[in-house]
């Protein structure tokens, strides 16, 4: 008489485990990207002029606090991103463009210069097989459904006419907003105040920002986007 293999309850952890990981995970992420992205160099450059020190330096200062965080992305991936290359040249560039103007409101422009590149890249990507938000999406897609569920996803691109039209739409939306981001943030560094600026256009990023992922999240659940 042959035995029967005994049964084995399974003790993985459970479907959703892998997905709360992946969530935690952005979350932390996208608070270190607010600490170094956003409150150090603020920080800095408010403390400094509480101190005494001028506009130009403390300015410089906020700037050069962006330089290891940008490293530490490169030493991170292990590889060179394209985009903090590019991010750390607007540092050198807009602190030797203001040493040869001596105005601070040539580094006040230098992030503008950033967003205006990104949103016009962003748009590009609209010429192309694979918008933006197609590429940008697939971190988020496997940190909530993993891999398996990432090709059910992107398999969509190739069958669904409505699926490539809302891809589309959403990048175009995301273009638009950095190039707004762009015009206004050059209107305000010749508007305001020097020291008026730095948290008003951190402001301006912040409102803009949060609408525009206010929007996003309502569009792709509205359109059956949502994983």
């Amino acid at each position: 008489m042959t035995a029967q293999p005994a049964s084995h309850t399974q003790t993985g952890p459970a479907p959703e485990a892998p997905r709360a990981r992946g969530t935690a995970a952005l979350r932390r992420r996208l608070v270190a990207q607010l600490l170094f992205e956003l409150v150090l160099p603020l920080g800095s450059y408010y403390g400094l002029r509480a101190l005494g020190a001028g506009q130009w330096l403390s300015m410089t200062v906020g700037g050069a606090l962006l330089l290891p965080w940008i490293a530490y992305g490169v030493v991170r991936q292990r590889r060179v991103e394209a985009m903090a290359v590019f991010t750390l040249s607007l540092v050198v560039a807009g602190t030797l463009l203001s040493l040869v103007t001596g105005s601070p409101r040539a580094l006040m422009i230098r992030d503008s210069w950033l967003t205006a590149t990104i949103g016009l890249w962003v748009l590009g990507t609209l010429l192309t097989r694979r918008p933006f938000m197609m590429s940008a999406a697939r971190g988020i897609v496997i940190a909530k459904v993993g891999e398996e569920g990432l090709a059910v996803w992107e398999a969509r691109w190739d069958v669904e006419p409505g699926f490539r039209h809302h891809l589309r739409v959403i990048t175009a939306i995301w273009g638009a907003v950095f190039l707004l981001d762009s015009v206004l943030r050059v209107v305000l560094a010749y508007t305001i105040s020097v020291d008026a600026f730095p948290l008003t256009s951190t402001v301006l990023w912040l409102v803009l920002l949060g609408g525009l992922i206010a929007f996003h999240n309502w569009y792709v659940t509205r359109n059956g986007l949502k994983v």
